[in-house]
């Protein structure tokens, strides 16, 4: 990347938008989550004109999530900061990516053994979110389960995230991705929903669940080849009842097959 690389492009952000704010306005997060949003905007505008270029929306947030407190090994202070990946929107003639980064994103997958031997947290699930990925003749890729429970006596957990409110949108025809979910679960099984900005104290045995969000598809789902469908269902991606009810592919649940006859009749039945 050089300077060449800009002289085409010629941008006009008005002062006072939150793009170019002034004081005393309020900012953080421009790095993470305003940048997130800023191309998913500017991907849907070039869709209008690149409609065969453009990717549906991706999952709009990098989930960060920040945790910290007292070590009780050591007694020294702890500090643990992560992004999580999401679904990838789906593009013409091929599916989004399941739980990766997208757009303005650099940061890595760390293993979670490598977190445990560090810092106070024992991890119980990591793992691709099924239904998660927006429905489409092409797929927008799944987002991700990822949980784990406090073994510190209590720690202060902060989370900055978007798309809990607004799906991560579909193209000409295919579905919105699944929205993002944050939750503190107590060891009693009582389990309080997180706002995407917060700040709240944990406790020992306190369990942190994020479900991050689904890329959107592309296209009428109706359209999908239903050998893909049947892949995602034995891949665990979708389940029966969302093949049948997005993709109208009927399988049956005991030879795991599709069922040709019903999956025709069913979509003929939803096309109407």
């Amino acid at each position: 990347m050089n300077d060449g690389c800009y002289r085409p492009v010629k941008t006009h952000v008005p002062e006072g938008t939150l793009m170019n704010t002034t004081p005393p306005a309020p900012v953080a997060g421009g790095n993470v989550e305003t940048s997130q949003r800023n191309v998913d905007v500017l991907l849907k505008a070039f869709a209008r004109i690149l409609p065969e270029k453009v990717c549906a929306a991706c999952q709009g947030t990098m989930n960060n999530i920040a945790v910290g407190g007292i070590n009780p090994d050591n007694g020294k202070p702890w500090t643990f900061y992560e992004t999580i990946a999401g679904g990838f929107g789906g593009r013409k003639g091929i599916d989004g990516v399941d739980a990766v980064h997208s757009h303005m994103t650099n940061t890595m997958n760390t293993p979670i053994e490598a977190i445990e031997t560090i810092y106070p947290i024992r991890f119980l699930k990591y793992e691709l979110r099924k239904d998660s990925g927006g429905p489409g003749k092409w797929r927008g890729g799944v987002g991700l389960e990822r949980s784990w429970v406090l073994l510190a006596s209590s720690a202060t957990l902060s989370v900055l995230a978007e798309r809990t409110k607004i799906s991560p949108w579909g193209l000409y025809g295919g579905k919105p991705g699944a929205k993002g979910e944050y939750y503190i679960i107590k060891p009693e099984g009582k389990r309080i929903k997180l706002k995407s900005k917060c700040t709240i104290r944990m406790e020992k045995g306190d369990i942190f669940l994020v479900k991050t969000p689904g890329g959107g598809g592309y296209a009428n789902p109706l359209e999908r080849d239903p050998e893909l469908v049947l892949r995602d269902v034995l891949d665990e991606l979708v389940s029966l009842e969302a093949a049948k009810k997005d993709y109208g592919v009927v399988i049956d649940s005991a030879t795991m097959e599709i069922d040709w006859k019903s999956t025709k009749q069913f979509r003929q039945k939803q096309k109407r």
